[in-house]
């Protein structure tokens, strides 16, 4: 089983340098931040699929594509139970749902979804080891990286270690299909004993080898990798600046784009 979400593939947004894909990254969320109507947000999401179509990235939208359903799903039925327009639909009790916050809830879960959506992008395009000197290369300091590029590790090696424990109790007996959905829930809990001593044993000896190499945060480093920016890098910020710019405009200067005007 395939843990790790890099997909080696041969686009150009794979050869795009890291630099460049995590201020696009960034740029996307920024975007997706200007709206809270789900039209537009309908908009930048399809926009975020035909990049991930492009860099060949779907098969990870397809292997997470439960957690994107439940995210979109469980936002837009929470969040008209809080936010509040002058449009009601339906009275529940003291419950009010209105045309207004319902779309605000519908596009509330498109911009989680896009989130997700985005930075799984950035994954499947980006190794570890490239992501680390992105980062580097953008001013932030080599131990934050170092911390987000180890977390970015162990969270596939945790996945790994857990799905090996589940197999190896299946194959001694344990009947995780019987049951209603709390069972089966409750039959998981016990498989976190095992898991949670793995993640103190590994980071135990993580700390060790990275001791006995000599690790240190603060030394001054020379890096193999060099990283270059091409003028088609130049133009990816660009062009995403420019639609950055257009969406803060018609949000900020033309009041378009927004469902509740006093949300973002």
């Amino acid at each position: 089983m395939n843990i790790f979400l890099y997909l080696d593939r041969e686009t150009p947004i794979h050869r795009l340098d890291p630099r460049t894909k995590i201020l696009a990254t960034l740029i996307l969320f920024s975007l997706c931040l200007c709206f809270n109507h789900p039209t537009y947000l309908a908009a930048v999401s399809l926009g975020i699929l035909v990049i991930a179509a492009s860099s060949r990235a779907l098969p990870n939208f397809w292997k997470l594509r439960f957690l994107l359903i439940l995210l979109f799903v469980f936002s837009a039925l929470m969040w008209p139970l809080f936010a509040r327009g002058p449009t009601p639909l339906w009275n529940w009790g003291p419950v009010t749902v209105s045309r207004e916050s319902l779309l605000y809830g519908i596009a509330m879960g498109l911009r989680l979804s896009s989130f997700v959506m985005a930075g799984l992008i950035l994954l499947s395009t980006t190794r570890n080891e490239e992501l680390t000197h992105g980062l580097i290369g953008l001013g932030i300091p080599y131990p934050v990286a170092f911390a987000f590029s180890t977390a970015l590790r162990l969270i596939p090696t945790l996945a790994g270690a857990g799905a090996t424990i589940i197999q190896a109790q299946v194959s001694r007996g344990l009947d995780l299909e019987s049951g209603n959905i709390f069972r089966r829930m409750g039959k998981f809990i016990p498989q976190a004993i095992p898991l949670f001593i793995y993640a103190i044993r590994y980071t135990n000896l993580l700390a060790m080898a990275l001791e006995s190499r000599g690790f240190s945060p603060g030394a001054k480093r020379t890096f193999y990798y060099e990283l270059r920016m091409a003028p088609k890098d130049y133009r990816v910020l660009i062009v995403l600046g420019a639609i950055l710019a257009a969406a803060l405009c018609l949000r900020l200067g033309m009041g378009v784009g927004a469902v509740l005007p006093g949300r973002l």
